[in-house]
């Protein structure tokens, strides 16, 4: 059974997750770099490793939340995030370094949104929609909490004493992970039974297309989101905002993306999760087409940072709630583990590429390339949508 406090528990610990492992380095990256006298894409680099270590356990780590539940596997997370915190604070070489990413990427598969969502697809089946957008209200606002935080931090101990501070908010995480149900298997069936309603994609070939057009909307939009986690500063600095104006903007997304969740789980109870994701997806190139004014504007750098929030924001959901009409939710984390592995090979590469774009062609070409990406996303979700659309939604217990 999902209670209230399950829901608050996951989302407070999604908040301090994302926001002291994935959103780390777009306020750490310059200092590391300077302190280290690297250049940045090899700072960068290290999110990137992780995020191939993400990819690769992702599969396993989807089966594990299907038979033995989610409570040990997020718990862990909580512990490696911790570790590797502390061993990115111990680091004085590019072997320590990238090896405590290493560790952060096993971390930040176990403990995530992939892993929160497929623990509750297993306790509730279909019925785990609701909790899924409940979740993602707080963990929206990660990089809005701790983009200020971990900046203060770093002015005032140093990127290193940051992370200790980080390494201790992660252990914080691990009695809301304990709150989780350790739901018996013959529970999790009569859960994921309740409501059900046939999966959309019921024969072989239409599972295939269902699959292949989630998972290449999934490599798009996660692309976007790792390029953006790391480089949304940069990118508003490269276009004319001083550096204090561009970290306040670019924090808002968060309140984009937590707006946009509200809104959805207020209104958007009937919306069917495939119109849902076309919606999501139409906000990104909007997002990027209003950024090109962001030089000369603040309030066309806040439509970009709140804009793209909202679509970023509702294109979690969509990732969690799709597979719930498309596939069996009874297999739901060892199916979306294997079908968002290849998005964590492909957004692995954000990072390095976007400082690369960003380097040598300047922040406009980034632009270009993520209003391009954002677009064939949406392509993607119309695709989807237009073939799997109409089927009943099922009730929920």
């Amino acid at each position: 059974m999902i209670t209230r406090g399950l829901i608050w528990a996951l989302g407070a610990s999604q908040l301090i997750c994302w926001g002291i492992s994935y959103y780390m380095l777009a306020v750490f990256g310059e200092p590391i770099a300077r302190e280290m006298d690297w250049p940045l894409p090899l700072v960068f680099g290290g999110q990137s490793a992780a995020i191939v270590v993400m990819g690769l356990v992702s599969p396993l780590v989807g089966r594990v939340i299907d038979r033995r539940g989610g409570r040990p596997v997020m718990v862990a997370g909580s512990c490696l995030i911790a570790l590797g915190c502390l061993a990115l604070a111990l680091s004085r070489n590019l072997a320590t370094y990238y090896a405590a990413w290493l560790v952060l990427g096993l971390a930040m598969r176990m403990a995530l949104y992939d892993a929160a969502f497929a623990t509750l697809a297993r306790i509730a089946g279909r019925a785990a929609r609701r909790p899924i957008s409940q979740i993602t209200l707080l963990g929206g606002l990660a990089s809005t909490a701790l983009w200020p935080i971990g900046q203060a931090l770093v002015d005032a101990f140093g990127w290193r004493g940051a992370l200790l501070v980080y390494a201790g908010l992660a252990l914080a995480t691990v009695p809301l992970h304990l709150l989780i149900p350790a739901a018996s298997a013959q529970e999790v069936g009569r859960a994921a039974q309740t409501g059900e309603v046939a999966p959309r994609a019921a024969s072989p070939g239409e599972h295939r297309a269902a699959a292949w057009l989630f998972a290449a909307g999934l490599m798009l939009t996660t692309f976007l989101a790792s390029a953006m986690s790391v480089h949304q500063i940069a990118l508003m600095t490269g276009l004319g905002l001083a550096t204090g104006a561009a970290v306040w903007v670019s924090a808002l997304r968060g309140v984009g993306q937590s707006a946009a969740r509200l809104a959805e789980i207020l209104f958007g109870r009937r919306l069917d999760p495939l119109a849902l994701g076309v919606i999501a997806t139409a906000l990104l190139p909007l997002s990027f087409a209003a950024a090109f004014g962001a030089g000369g504007s603040v309030g066309a750098a806040l439509a970009f940072s709140l804009l793209y929030g909202a679509g970023n924001g509702l294109g979690t959901i969509v990732k969690g709630t799709q597979p719930l009409v498309l596939f069996d939710p009874r297999v739901y984390g060892s199916l979306v583990g294997r079908l968002a592995a290849p998005s964590f090979f492909v957004s692995a590469a954000a990072p390095i590429t976007f400082a690369a774009v960003i380097e040598h062609y300047g922040p406009e070409a980034a632009l270009w390339l993520s209003l391009g990406i954002g677009a064939l996303a949406l392509v993607c979700a119309l695709a989807l949508w237009r073939r799997f659309r109409g089927a009943p939604e099922p009730t929920p217990p």
